[in-house]
C-alpha cells in the first residue's frame, strides 16, 4: 500500500497497526530536520546516560530523604504576621510576669502556665482529632521530643529566675541574644547562607549591649552580684531556646504546629511538677490572678504564633522580627507606668542605654536580614 508523501506503508491486516505504522512513515521524513535531528541526539543521548545521571526528580527525592530538613512553606506574609504578634505578646510577657513573681516562685508559676496552656490547647487538638498523632513518638522524633521538652521547661524557668533580680526591660534587651543563638543553629543545622551584613549587624548588636549596660559594666565584669547573676541567667536562657528551636523545627516533619506546643506542654508540666507549690494560688489577689492567666494565654499565644510562623517562613526571618520584642516592652513601660504604677514599673534608662537598646535590636535584625539568597541546587 502506497503512503501518503511518497513513502510506502507495508499493510499488517490490522488497522489501528496500519494508522501507526502510516504516521511513523509519514514523521520519519520530518525526523531528520534540524529540528528533529536535535531532538533525536538529545533523546539518545538520554537513554545513554540513563544509569549515569538519574532524573532531576529522583534526585531532588534522595536529596530530600538525606537531608529530612523541615522546609518552609514560603508563604512570607503570613509568618510575618505571626512573628509580629509572638513580639508584641513576648513583649508584654516580663511586665505580667514580674508583677506574679511578688507573691508566687517561678517553678511554680512556670507550672501553672504549662498546665492552663495544656488544657485549653489539648481541647483544641483533641476537637480537631489530632491526638492519634501521639503514636509517631518513637525513636528519634521520640528523642527530640524528650530533649525538646527538657530544654522548652529549662528555658522557661531560667528566664523567669533571671527576671527575679532584673527589671523587664533589661531581660528582654539580654534575651535579644536568642535569636542571634538561634541564627547560629540556622547556620550549623539547616545550613544557612552567612554574609558580611550579619557580621556586621553581630558587631552592632555587641555594640549596643556595652552602651545599655554603660553604667554597670564594672559591676558585670568584676563582681557575682544579684543582678550579674540575673543577666547571666538570661543569656542562658536565651542559648536554650536556641537550643530548643532546632528541635521543634525538626519535629514539624512529624506533628503540626499545634500538636507540638500541646506535647510540649504536657511534658514541661509533668517535669516541673515535683518543683511546684500549687497552693501558692491560694494567696494572690485578683489581679496577681489575672496576670498569671494572662500569662499562661500569653504563653499559649505567643508560642503558637512563633512555631506556625517557623513552618512558613525562614527562622533568619523570624530572628528579625522577634528583635523589635523589647521595643514592645520599652513602650509599655513608658506608658503603662503613670497610668497602673501599682502594675507596671519605670524603666530607668540614660540616653546612651537607650540607645544601646535601639542598637541591639538593629544589629539583631541585620544579622537575621543580611542573609543571601542562595537557589537550592536540583
Amino acid at each position: 500500500m502506497a503512503g501518503k508523501g511518497g513513502g510506502t506503508a507495508h499493510a499488517t491486516g490490522h488497522p489501528s497497526r496500519d494508522r501507526t505504522t502510516s504516521q511513523h512513515a509519514v514523521r520519519s521524513k520530518s525526523d531528520w530536520t534540524e529540528g528533529g535531528r536535535a531532538e533525536y541526539a538529545a533523546r539518545s543521548d538520554l537513554v545513554r546516560n540513563k544509569d549515569r545521571h538519574p532524573p532531576v526528580e529522583d534526585r531532588r527525592i534522595v536529596t530530600q530523604k538525606v537531608n529530612n530538613l523541615h522546609q518552609s512553606s514560603g508563604r512570607w506574609k503570613y509568618g510575618l504576621v505571626l512573628s509580629l504578634m509572638a513580639a508584641f505578646f513576648w513583649g508584654l510577657l516580663p511586665i505580667a510576669l514580674k508583677h506574679v513573681l511578688d507573691s508566687m516562685d517561678p517553678f511554680t508559676l512556670t507550672w501553672y502556665r504549662f498546665l492552663i496552656a495544656a488544657v485549653i490547647l489539648g481541647l483544641y487538638v483533641a476537637a480537631r482529632r489530632k491526638l492519634g498523632a501521639v503514636r509517631s513518638l518513637r525513636g528519634t522524633t521520640l528523642l527530640l521530643f524528650v530533649v525538646g521538652c527538657v530544654l522548652v521547661g529549662a528555658n522557661y524557668v531560667i528566664y523567669v529566675l533571671g527576671l527575679v533580680e532584673l527589671t523587664p526591660g533589661t531581660a528582654q534587651v539580654v534575651i535579644q541574644l536568642a535569636p542571634i543563638f538561634m541564627l547560629f543553629g540556622g547556620l550549623i543545622v539547616f545550613k544557612e547562607a552567612f554574609s558580611s551584613i550579619q557580621w556586621f549587624g553581630l558587631a552592632v548588636f555587641v555594640a549596643g549591649l556595652g552602651l545599655f549596660f554603660n553604667e554597670r559594666l564594672s559591676e558585670l565584669f568584676s563582681q557575682l552580684s544579684d543582678y550579674t547573676v540575673g543577666v547571666l541567667l538570661i543569656v542562658l536562657a536565651a542559648l536554650v531556646w536556641a537550643a530548643y528551636t532546632m528541635a521543634q523545627k525538626q519535629l514539624l516533619n512529624t506533628f503540626s504546629s499545634d500538636t507540638i506546643m500541646f506535647l510540649f506542654y504536657v511534658g514541661g508540666a509533668a517535669l516541673l511538677l515535683p518543683f511546684a507549690h500549687p497552693g501558692q494560688v491560694a494567696g494572690l489577689d485578683t489581679l496577681s490572678v489575672v496576670m498569671l492567666l494572662f500569662c499562661a494565654l500569653n504563653t499559649l499565644v505567643a508560642y503558637g504564633c512563633f512555631v506556625e510562623a517557623l513552618n512558613h517562613w525562614e527562622a533568619s526571618r523570624i530572628s528579625a522580627v522577634l528583635a523589635t520584642t523589647p521595643l514592645f516592652t520599652f513602650v509599655v513601660l513608658e506608658f503603662g507606668a503613670p497610668l497602673v504604677p501599682s502594675v507596671i514599673r519605670p524603666e530607668p534608662l540614660n540616653s546612651l542605654s537607650a540607645l544601646g537598646a535601639l542598637l541591639v535590636v538593629g544589629g539583631s535584625m541585620l544579622s537575621a536580614l543580611g542573609k543571601k539568597n542562595r537557589k537550592a541546587k536540583p
